[in-house]
């Protein structure tokens, strides 16, 4: 806030370029930093009034970003009465544009609803509430439980098995900190079930208000797209301009022979079971299978799991990766990688896994191997609106390739996250009526219930490097030399970040430990308004003891400074 002056170094647009908002458009140094600067709005460059290697004072107008044809000063506004030499590159687009011939109004259409919303998830009821909030006339149809996947059968009840899980944990390590108890455990697992139920009904109670408190007509029943203005539920058609389908994801089944055994369940089924099973064998060791079976082990249950991928949550990069691995094992957790399924056969009744040489005997079988987008919902606009590889295709405004038929969250494919579906569904709606708003979906924090935690936001250090080479500098804490993690007595993990020194930019933030999904907020944020690595680390003060001052501390340690690390 204190910069005076900045010098221009070079222009990354010319006159009559197209550009989208936040592209960078030129890069400028000051005494504090040397960065890229994007670009305000979207629309063509109509004026560039500076040449490269100018200083120039803060807040002068450098250009104009507009629509073709639009007029613009032909020198600086501050300076017209000035006498002001042209500059070196090009100035203004003074040939006005004759503009196009207004297109014809339609007659206006008496629809019931202004926007109409295909699910009740988490996309589906955010979406149904911006729209309300901007004043449309919103109806909402669920199939089944408002909340969708998330709150019913994912994220809410899933985490709500690995507390249990956490407490069984810390009740086995308390005599390390000289509490005398009786370590063994046991779990009444239709009491388990009840609380995750107690939890849920609270969740989606909850959503139900806020929907009613909106004035949003729910509708129960199926229904699906019968025009791109209509929605048949039952025997009734419902009309609306604009529509919202977020058919959120079913779980994906395998060709796998036998995989219909009745002991093989999704994680839809799995945690209803009412008896805690021997033996689990989990197919997948992505986030489904890995928090399943670090809650149901810590039940004890003997767990397995089988990847047919080198590494679990593959996603998360090779370290996180490693140490999630590590924890599941101590933890009793038998872990194959590179294996692959090959059938399921039955025995008595129970489940016969064929995993590579192995047989194993079990209870349940959990199919965990990733989710498919439910397309149901598309009704008669199947075959209509286009799709990639069983997924809606969207452009960034969140609209399909039909004028006013939006999609927002799993449907879409991309990252199956309910914070995700959150930001497409609001821009959906905005859109929906009359809005331009545009989704960015370059920095989503992602996190793994497991313990420990693990947590994610940008590149991995694999993708940063291949983005950076040798301008990458990866700084890594680990949570054994935070006090607040020895305090805790849960010194296992780290913090890695990864940083391109050329201008200090944080391309990603990986995090092991205790807190991490919540710790990764602020990696988000900063990434989110691209603050620096040396920003990080010179200016913010995090208070201490605490988790999160390990992040400061990988920064820091990126830039070879850090102070609570040896020196290299």
């Amino acid at each position: 806030m204190d910069m005076k002056e900045g010098l221009l170094i070079r222009w990354l647009v010319s006159v009559g370029d197209t550009v989208e908002k936040d592209d960078p458009i030129m890069e400028i140094e000051t005494d504090k930093v040397t960065m890229e600067s994007e670009s305000p709005a979207s629309g063509k460059v109509l004026a560039l009034y500076y040449g490269e290697g100018e200083t120039i004072p803060v807040l002068k107008i450098l250009g104009y970003i507009g629509e073709e044809g639009e007029q613009v000063p032909g020198v600086p506004p501050d300076m017209e009465d000035a006498a002001v030499p042209e500059p070196e590159i090009s100035n203004v687009l003074t040939q006005p544009v004759e503009p196009p011939a207004p297109e014809p109004v339609p007659e206006a259409v008496d629809y019931e609803y202004d926007v109409a919303i295909i699910g009740g998830g988490p996309a589906g009821y955010v979406g149904a509430i911006k729209a309300a909030q901007l004043g449309g006339k919103v109806v909402l149809f669920e199939k089944d439980t408002l909340g969708g996947t998330c709150l019913n059968r994912g994220c809410v009840p899933t985490k709500t098995y690995v507390k249990t899980a956490e407490y069984i944990e810390h009740i086995k390590r308390a005599s390390e900190r000289g509490i005398v108890n009786d370590p063994d455990t046991s779990v009444d697992m239709p009491k388990v079930v009840g609380y995750k139920n107690t939890v849920v009904s609270k969740l989606t109670g909850g959503v139900s208000y806020l929907l009613k408190s909106y004035d949003v007509d729910v509708i129960s029943g199926e229904a699906a797209a019968k025009s791109a203005h209509e929605v048949e539920c039952g025997d009734k058609v419902f009309t609306a301009a604009a529509m919202i389908l977020c058919g959120g994801s079913k779980p994906g089944i395998p060709p796998i022979p036998g995989i219909d055994h009745k002991a093989a369940l999704t994680s839809n089924e799995i945690l209803d079971l009412g008896i805690l099973p021997n033996n689990l064998v989990i197919l997948g060791g992505g986030v489904i299978g890995c928090e399943i079976a670090c809650a149901f082990s810590a039940f004890g249950t003997k767990v397995t799991i089988i990847e047919m991928l080198p590494n679990l949550v593959a996603n998360m990069g090779k370290k996180v990766s490693g140490v999630i691995r590590k924890a599941l094992e101590a933890q009793g957790v038998i872990v194959h990688t590179e294996t692959r399924v090959t059938a399921i056969e039955d025995d008595g009744g129970k489940p016969v896994v064929s995993a590579g040489d192995t047989k194993i005997k079990t209870d349940v079988v959990l199919v965990a191997t990733g989710r498919d987008a439910d397309l149901t919902c598309l009704g008669a606009l199947s075959g209509q609106i286009a799709t990639e590889r069983g997924k809606v295709i969207v452009n960034d405004k969140l609209e399909t390739n039909i004028p006013g038929v939006y999609a927002a969250g799993d449907i879409t494919g991309g990252m199956m996250l309910a914070h995700t579906a959150f930001k497409m569904a609001e821009t959906a709606a905005e859109n929906a009526v009359g809005g331009d708003a545009v989704c960015r979906l370059n920095v989503v924090p992602a996190g793994l219930y497991t313990i420990p935690e693990a947590a994610a936001v940008g590149l991995d250090e694999e993708d940063a490097r291949a983005k950076a080479g040798d301008k990458l500098s990866v700084g890594y804490f680990p949570l054994s030399a935070n006090g607040r993690s020895l305090a805790s007595g849960e010194p296992e993990g780290f913090v890695q970040v990864m940083v391109d020194t050329e201008y200090g930019e944080i391309l990603g933030v990986r995090i092991v430990g205790t807190d991490a999904v919540e710790m990764i907020a602020e990696p988000a944020a900063l990434m989110a308004i691209e603050a620096t690595a040396d920003e990080v680390a010179d200016t913010i003060i995090h208070a201490h003891p605490t988790y999160a001052e390990a992040f400061m501390e990988a920064c820091a340690d990126a830039l070879g400074r850090c102070i609570h690390l040896p020196r290299r």
